[in-house]
């Protein structure tokens, strides 16, 4: 099994640190791509460890050794809940109900070149939403959050990168989930105007 939940996808990886993020909006069991990583604690153990140690890697930052609970699975999956809706708001579909406050702690630690850093604290899955709050407040920065996008097929859900020129993907991938929705329209064009005969596409 693989622990990189966007790799069971076949997306493309967001660039830097969003990419935590993607991972987290992609550790949810969706069609034939596996299992919800966060549903068994071993699971979710794996998938933590690989996802905050390549975050570390690309972000040049330390990343503390975080070691899960059964009560941490349920903030995980809430967590991952709140950054879906996060994600639809940003894309003018309806969230969930309301977005709450992401009341996380964070430190501005200036480095030798006299730059302003944003450095994850906390303990735990604390430390955890402190990372990916502060990745999504970069993105959002440096452009590239309205580029995480969810799969518009709501049996898939995917998070992808949209690398479109103009931005305008809504599919993780065409010639599946959109395929799939193309030919759902496709037949219920045609049961309403009750033909057997070709319906214009």
């Amino acid at each position: 099994m693989s622990w990189k939940a966007s790799a069971r996808h076949g997306v493309r990886e967001a660039p830097a640190g969003l990419a935590l993020v993607q991972e987290l909006l992609n550790t949810r069991a969706t069609m034939t791509y596996g299992s919800d990583l966060l549903a068994q604690p071993d699971d979710a153990q794996r998938w933590l460890t690989d996802a905050v140690s390549t975050w570390s890697r690309v972000s040049g930052l330390p990343a503390p050794v975080l070691l899960l609970s059964s009560t941490d699975l349920r903030s995980l999956r809430r967590l991952r809940t709140t950054f879906e809706n996060v994600i639809l708001a940003g894309g003018r579909n309806q969230p969930d109900g309301a977005l709450p406050p992401a009341d996380v702690p964070v430190s501005l630690v200036p480095d030798a070149d006299g730059w302003v850093r944003i450095v994850p604290t906390g303990r735990g899955t604390r430390w955890l939403a402190s990372a990916l709050w502060a990745e999504a407040l970069l993105a959002q920065q440096a452009g590239l959050w309205s580029r995480l996008k969810l799969c518009h097929n709501g049996d898939c859900r995917a998070a992808f990168f949209d690398a479109s020129r103009n931005n305008s993907g809504v599919w993780h991938d065409v010639s599946t989930c959109g395929n799939t929705a193309n030919l759902r329209a496709f037949r219920e064009r045609r049961r309403l105007l009750g033909s057997t005969g070709d319906v214009p596409l």
